[in-house]
């Protein structure tokens, strides 16, 4: 089974050293200052974890939402959440599977899963796809999804909670209405997965219906805990 930690990611901080005096009379350069704290590795999931994104509406250029996602509860199949919309302060129940594909969302049930999440262990040129029956219980909409996912390479990445070393991950899904066939729907997203804290500090995701542009979102990363 694939093991997967919470999400763990510490805020920035500045710090400015005085100035020394050198040998001589000539005042030495002060040294560099330290930018942010340590990342606090979370190596498997407790009950109590937390991470808030910062949602940018790159169409409007503002941000849309502030999300905050709470680990509930864990079992060896699954890990419960609450998501909650800072803003709006709206909830919403989640579930993901232990590879962090989400299993439910909102009204929303994927099955076997909605295919975001990752395999490990991931090496660059690693691919897998995915196969995904969503149902709203809502509103009935019932749609297919086929997906496809590949590891792009490594890079450090920056966000409002620290530098972390990624793996970026690049997926495109292609959904059809099961009750109109016609109607289809592509998401594309671009992922940067850190092992080190075992999620994403920072996702793109480009919705596109009927081959209309409707949603250009980035979500980073701007802070983490975890209950002590």
């Amino acid at each position: 089974m694939l093991r997967y930690a919470a999400i763990a990611m510490l805020g920035l901080f500045a710090s400015q050293a005085s100035a020394q005096q050198a040998s001589g009379g000539t005042e030495a350069a002060p040294p560099p200052s330290s930018t942010a704290k340590p990342i606090v590795a979370m190596e498997q999931p407790s009950v109590g974890d937390n991470w808030t994104y910062e949602v940018r509406d790159e169409i409007t250029g503002k941000i849309s939402a502030t999300r905050e996602i709470v680990v509930t509860e864990i079992t060896p199949a699954d890990i419960s959440a609450r998501s909650k919309d800072l803003i709006s302060s709206k909830t919403m129940p989640i579930v993901y599977d232990r590879s962090w594909n989400l299993l439910t969302s909102g009204d929303w049930k994927y099955t076997p899963h909605d295919g975001t999440g990752i395999q490990t262990p991931l090496a660059i040129g690693k691919t897998w796809s995915s196969r995904t029956n969503s149902l709203n219980a809502g509103s009935g909409f019932a749609w297919t999804r086929t997906g496809n996912a590949k590891v792009v390479g490594q890079e450090s990445v920056t966000t409002k909670a620290g530098t972390f070393d990624t793996f970026k991950i690049e997926a495109k899904f292609l959904s059809r209405s099961v009750k109109d066939p016609t109607r289809s729907s592509e998401l594309t997203s671009e992922t940067w997965y850190a092992p080190a804290i075992d999620h994403w500090v920072k996702r793109t995701e480009v919705i596109r219906v009927d081959k209309r542009l409707q949603t250009n979102n980035t979500l980073e990363l701007i802070a983490y805990g975890r209950k002590q």
